[in-house]
């Protein structure tokens, strides 16, 4: 879809987190998601409360992709019909955002990476169906690239990072392979009169960029990137005016505000839509449709620049499902140059 020059430029690609927020684990990539609640009922535990995914991820991660969106995406289709307790999904976690490495980690080497201990990483392939770690690892070296991908130790720390930040694009070009889950969102914010858009602290940058070019075309459009006791007042206005579904960009470190909110907007009869760094983030169990972009965690503050392409990705479907998207534009286009609100 065409649109006025200020729709090429683009907004910032929302590095780092508030203060306080150090350094943080790259999470995995899937593919649409549909995030299933209720309540874990394994005895495990662990640090990491995310939840699990459950529908298909329906990626096909050819040469194309690259080696390691394959491994990806057959690490998520094999824990995905698996009820996994909290320390279970951590491991799935970290073995999907190291899927390159993944076939070649002994136990100890993944219970350490996932901070858990050895036995969990046990109980975890027996989970899964395996007789233990072992034969998961025999499984996974066998639908896996027979080699271990090339030493990347030429690369200063900058360089290090943007290859990471091209991996995460990767995963993310193989996940839209299947683009019904980015459609389905589309028509729901098209259909959504107001429509709100929340994100708080490391996702208020991609709140605010969707929102700026969703304005253009969409009558309604309500910016929430403030917390506190008004956010729930002004979802409570949102759905007074007639909105129907919420969309949710959720980065790492994930505010509790945040989840606190997507299970008040879901009570209140809101369908929510969520861009998250991975089917494992804590916003999953409060989440209708769960739409994975991983971030990258190479430099001191984390980088979203899958997250904030998956935004325009679901700005164009969006327009898609709106039948006056482009006179829209065009009418901007026109209000610009009538006010040279542009340098050419």
């Amino acid at each position: 879809m065409s649109g006025d020059g200020d729709n090429g430029g683009g907004i910032g690609s929302g590095i780092g987190g508030a203060a306080g927020d150090g350094p943080r684990d790259r999470a995995g990539m899937t593919q649409g998601a549909r995030a299933t609640g209720g309540p874990d009922t394994g005895t495990d535990t662990g640090a990491d409360a995310g939840a699990r995914a459950g529908a298909g991820s329906g990626v096909d991660a050819g040469a194309d992709a690259g080696a390691d969106t394959g491994t990806a995406a057959r690490l998520q289709k094999l824990f995905e019909g698996h009820r996994l307790t909290p320390t279970q999904r951590r491991i799935a976690h970290c073995m999907v955002r190291r899927a390159a490495d993944a076939p070649f980690l002994s136990s100890v080497e993944l219970a350490e990476l996932a901070g858990v201990s050895q036995p969990s990483v046990t109980r975890f392939a027996v989970a899964l169906g395996f007789d233990g770690y072992p034969a998961l690892r025999r499984h996974l070296r066998e639908v896996a690239p027979t080699e271990k991908p090339g030493d990347t130790g030429s690369y200063n720390e900058y360089q290090q990072a943007v290859q990471a930040e091209i991996d995460n694009l990767r995963h993310l070009a193989a996940a839209l392979a299947d683009p019904s889950p980015v459609i389905e969102a589309g028509r729901l914010f098209a259909a959504s009169r107001p429509l709100p858009v929340l994100g708080l602290r490391a996702a208020t940058a991609q709140a605010a960029g969707f929102s700026y070019f969703a304005r253009k075309v969409h009558p309604d459009v309500r910016l929430l990137d403030e917390g506190g006791t008004m956010l729930t007042d002004r979802i409570d206005a949102a759905v007074r005016a007639g909105a129907s579904a919420l969309l949710c960009f959720a980065l790492p470190r994930h505010p509790r505000e945040v989840v606190d909110a997507l299970e008040y907007a879901r009570t209140a009869g809101l369908t929510v839509v969520t861009v998250a760094d991975s089917a494992f983030a804590p916003v999953a169990h409060h989440t209708d449709l769960l739409l994975p972009a991983a971030v990258g965690t190479g430099l001191a503050f984390d980088t979203a620049c899958a997250p904030m392409l998956l935004g325009r990705v679901l700005l164009e479907a969006m327009c898609d499902a709106l039948p006056d998207a482009q006179a829209r534009l065009e009418e901007f286009d026109a209000r610009a140059a009538a006010r040279g609100l542009f340098v050419e």
